[in-house]
């Protein structure tokens, strides 16, 4: 996770009855379910919505949660 960019935003959707991480880098660009950008991508715990791991881990390099 060393490569990650320091800026880019996040936002949890639904999909079905789960919540899924979905990324983007900048506002130009379409939301991604968080599985789109395999190198940032982090197993999650079992049991929790698809995508903590990784929402932690990006939230530590500075990208900013955005409400749904």
């Amino acid at each position: 996770m060393a490569d990650i960019p320091t800026s880019g935003q996040m936002l949890w959707k639904l999909e079905g009855e789960d919540r899924v991480l979905h990324l983007r880098h900048n506002d130009l660009e379409p939301w991604l379910p968080y599985e789109e950008f395999p190198q940032y991508v982090l197993p999650d715990p079992e049991g929790f919505s698809k995508g903590i791991a990784t929402f932690m881990a990006l939230l530590k390099k500075n990208w900013t949660a955005m409400k749904s």
